[in-house]
């Protein structure tokens, strides 16, 4: 049968008495009486069913299974203070945790971080995703939501006013170079995105394309797959302004069409609407808004427009 865990507070005295080799000055660092550092010593040997030290008249000397133990109680001492320290010391960062929609963390927030992190260096952050529904119960202090901002019991702040159109690679995987035309989408592959009321049935209905079949193509569970189908030469995707600049900028995409809807959907910031803020939860809250409008201000607005 396997021996029980000593008591910690017995280990403790052993490895602060085996680095002094002296109960006196292990019960000064512990706080403790010397009388109590040498009894739960004689605890711990009692339990192990061996001698740790050697009472000497000018101190103390470890024995051969004290040397033995010491290196491994010495560790466990060190990594436990070491735990508590950074979980719950003074010096830990104040932790905050945002469940993020995983394509606007990618391709809007990720490149912006830099900023938040300059200014508020104190602030731990902890991203978790939000396309499982399972993670959608745990814990957070704020969410990153695509749609119209209205959530019974949440409070929200928009963060994008975007423009919907199709975009592609500069060249599709079939070497074909992209549609000149909308009117030419019925020959290519749509790639749709599943929980996205403005879709491609959507786009085609505002802009007068009605002959196109919005249904063909190949459909994905997220954004950021579709998209990343796109640049690959796969197909088109719908594109959103604040989602695909960067993208564009770089080449990795191009904008075929002219024709461009302003969306009525966006990305919000949201919380439960009695929900206590914290003070690093409100200064996080509160640069993303203002990074926000600082796009949107940049960019004119588009053709969007709070609601």
């Amino acid at each position: 049968m396997k021996k029980r865990l000593p008591p910690l507070n017995w280990l403790r005295s052993f490895e602060a008495s085996a680095r002094h080799l002296n109960f006196t000055q292990a019960a000064a660092e512990l706080n403790l009486t010397q009388a109590a550092i040498s009894q739960q010593v004689k605890g711990l040997e009692s339990q192990l069913g061996a001698s740790l030290f050697k009472r000497l008249p000018r101190g103390l000397e470890l024995t051969e299974a004290g040397q033995a133990y010491m290196p491994v109680v010495h560790e466990a001492v060190e990594r436990l203070i070491a735990a508590t320290d950074e979980l719950f010391g003074k010096g830990r960062k104040q932790q905050l945790t945002v469940r993020a929609n995983l394509v606007f963390f990618t391709t809007w927030l990720a490149p912006r971080l830099e900023r938040f992190r300059a200014r508020w260096p104190e602030i731990g952050l902890h991203f978790t995703s939000n396309i499982w529904l399972d993670e959608r119960g745990k814990e957070a202090d704020m969410e990153i939501r695509y749609g119209q901002g209205l959530w019974p019991g949440l409070r929200s702040s928009r963060l994008t006013w975007d423009e919907l159109f199709p975009v592609c690679s500069p060249l599709l995987i079939n070497g074909e170079q992209p549609p000149a035309s909308p009117e030419a989408l019925a020959t290519h592959t749509l790639l749709h995105v599943i929980g996205y009321e403005e879709g491609w049935g959507y786009w085609l209905n505002q802009t007068g394309f009605h002959h196109v079949d919005p249904s063909q193509g190949m459909q994905f569970d997220t954004l950021i797959t579709a998209l990343e189908m796109a640049t690959l030469g796969y197909g088109l995707a719908l594109g959103r302004t604040s989602l695909v600049s960067g993208m564009l900028a770089s080449g990795r995409l191009v904008a075929p069409f002219e024709q461009r809807i302003a969306t009525s959907e966006a990305f919000y910031l949201a919380c439960p609407a009695h929900q206590y803020m914290s003070p690093q939860a409100e200064a996080f809250w509160s640069w993303l808004v203002e990074e926000a409008e600082c796009e949107r201000d940049a960019l004119g607005a588009g053709s969007g427009s709070a609601p």
